[in-house]
């Protein structure tokens, strides 16, 4: 498989795991409603990520580096109203 082909691989993957998030984060804005989000898996998931944004920069995969900054600031923003809403 081509470097070029690999990299498309990698950034459809990135599309799709990454913007799966922007219904939690858009029903959680809207409706202000946390009860069934989970804090820890919340605060797990986003440490997870913030690993996964510093091996992306460590071995400068944009694929990487670009799902998981946006991802972040979607997981982020569930968490604070998690955080903020209960």
């Amino acid at each position: 498989m081509s470097t070029a082909a690999i990299e498309a691989l990698g950034f459809c993957a990135a599309l799709l795991t990454t913007f799966c998030w922007l219904p939690q984060a858009w029903q959680t804005i809207r409706t202000r409603d946390t009860s069934g989000i989970s804090l820890w898996t919340q605060a797990l998931f986003a440490t997870g990520i913030v690993l996964w944004l510093i091996y992306g920069v460590l071995i400068a995969s944009w694929p990487l580096i670009g799902a998981n900054t946006v991802t972040l600031a979607l997981v982020l923003i569930i968490l604070t109203m998690k955080l903020r809403y209960g």
